[in-house]
């Protein structure tokens, strides 16, 4: 595994950048994809957006401080492109963002790439009826298993506040499925 400092100073070096590039999809695609999956739960929208989110990191590479961890970084993009992907999706589409996540949750049944059960699916739909700091919040840290210190800097958000979020979530989990 390469180190994150010397990769991203190879990303900044044109003679360097497309072995680097290559590196860093082949180190991220699957982390990335199954971020920006639970957020648009539909697999050819992730595809998108995570070719997007790549595109976006090769152009901005450059701007890339080293504030925080190039994965952080590359995390909010993924998560501000996951998020801009279904706003622009509900405008096209007339409906609202619920309405189009619920939409998404009731044909995961359909999508060959979901492999879940019965149980799965219900806590799709769990999921999907919190308000969208919760959900990201309890993605990150249930299915991604990422610590609070690590999700405060994708988020940029404080780790009292994401605990806070993650507990009220896991409640109103815990909740809707005892209901339905």
């Amino acid at each position: 595994m390469i180190e994150e400092e010397t990769l991203v100073l190879q990303l900044k070096q044109k003679d360097q950048q497309a072995k680097a590039f290559e590196v860093l999809i082949n180190t991220y695609k699957e982390r990335l994809y199954w971020h920006i999956r639970r957020i648009v739960l539909n697999h050819d929208d992730a595809d998108d957006v995570l070719q997007n989110t790549f595109i976006k990191v090769f152009r901005n590479i450059d701007g890339f401080k080293g504030d925080s961890k190039l994965y952080s970084w590359m995390y909010r993009i993924a998560t501000n492109e996951a998020l801009s992907f279904l706003k622009s999706k509900s405008q096209k589409l007339k409906v609202s963002n619920e309405h189009l996540v619920n939409k998404a949750v009731e044909n995961l049944r359909a999508d060959v790439y979901f492999e879940g059960d019965e149980i799965q699916h219900k806590l799709q739909k769990a999921i999907a009826s919190l308000p969208e700091k919760q959900k990201l919040v309890f993605n990150m840290k249930y299915f991604q298993e990422l610590k609070y210190e690590e999700i405060s800097e994708i988020l940029e958000t404080s780790v009292g506040g994401l605990k806070a979020s993650y507990h009220l979530a896991s409640k109103k989990i815990e909740a809707f499925l005892k209901d339905n």
